[in-house]
């Protein structure tokens, strides 16, 4: 971990690995969304980039600092010591107005399918209810109850989902219940009745509520439990005077558009020790017609170049903005 503050206090914090031929990189395990590089207005990745060197362990000619957000900081421009490449597209949903008006832009079919869905519900007899739990003493079964959701649907049967005894699963109920401790857990369950056939799980801060993980029951057909559940969930935040955006953290999918057309491109940051370093990796990408393969610098993933921009009220999850990093 790398401290930098000045004479008014810390304005910014990173986690770095060692990674191969002289690299560092910020820790960036598949949990995180982010890389874990916080920084004040004002600063820049290059400046404190180039600090850094003098730091950390051996002789570091290149630092990798991945997935970056452009609400958080803006995309350097490219030269000297800087290299940029674009990571994927992410989608947000800007939470401003009222629920009916957002729900009016969406598309026709999705409008008419969640119609539908009600419809057959109501002429079942399947009553239809979204729980919000809150609470650091309902993350435990929730989690319990999400595991079992996923387990049965197709990432447990490629081995992707969250098991009940896995660290997967005790890291997420750990994090959740360290959240609703501080106001900023949430959970949004659907249930059919007593079934429980959708949730989604949800941290917040500054306004900002992020989907990290969901799933629904894969046994329910005709009824579309997830997009229910997204519906239901987005009506509440629409009622809130403290949320002003959500965040997807996930590819833009076909599914994402149907909820939105707001996305932009998270970017990794390259700093060398020297331009010409910079150079010389140009030149054999270009020679080898591609990115080398991995070895602890930030390459870039198949992503459209460009975003598609949507206006937001501005803030985020970022730090608030000398003496050398620690």
């Amino acid at each position: 971990m790398a401290i930098h503050s000045d004479d008014v206090g810390v304005d910014a914090i990173t986690i770095l690995q060692k990674g191969h031929s002289g690299t560092w990189h910020t820790f960036q395990p598949s949990q995180l969304p982010l890389g874990a590089w916080l920084m004040a207005p004002g600063r820049t990745h290059a400046a404190l980039a180039a600090e850094l060197f003098e730091y950390l362990p051996g002789f570091p000619l290149l630092i990798g600092i991945t997935q970056q957000d452009p609400h958080m900081s803006a995309r350097p421009a490219e030269g000297g010591l800087v290299e940029t490449l674009s990571h994927q597209t992410i989608g947000w949903i800007p939470i401003d107005g009222d629920f009916e008006t957002y729900w009016n832009q969406r598309g026709r079919h999705l409008r008419q399918n969640l119609r539908t869905q009600y419809s057959r519900l109501e002429k079942a007899g399947i009553s239809r209810k979204l729980h919000v739990l809150s609470h650091a003493k309902e993350m435990g079964p929730a989690i319990a109850r999400y595991a079992r959701l996923e387990s049965a649907g197709w990432k447990g049967a490629e081995g992707t989902a969250l098991g009940l005894d896995e660290v997967q699963a005790r890291f997420y109920c750990a994090v959740l219940e360290d959240y609703c401790a501080m106001q900023s857990g949430t959970v949004f369950e659907l249930r059919f009745g007593e079934r429980t056939v959708a949730m989604d799980l949800c941290i917040e801060s500054d306004g900002v509520i992020v989907l990290l993980k969901t799933t629904y029951d894969e046994t329910v057909m005709g009824y579309s439990p997830s997009s229910i559940l997204k519906a239901l969930a987005y009506e509440r935040l629409f009622a809130r005077a403290d949320v002003h955006r959500c965040e997807f953290f996930g590819p833009f999918m076909w599914w994402t558009s149907r909820w939105t057309q707001c996305a932009r491109v998270l970017y990794h940051v390259n700093v060398f020790r020297w331009s010409r370093l910079r150079a010389l990796r140009q030149r054999v990408r270009s020679a080898s017609y591609g990115p080398p393969a991995h070895s602890g610098l930030a390459t870039a993933s198949a992503s459209p170049e460009s975003p598609i921009h949507c206006t937001s009220r501005s803030g985020g999850l970022g730090a608030s903005g000398g003496l050398p990093f620690l």
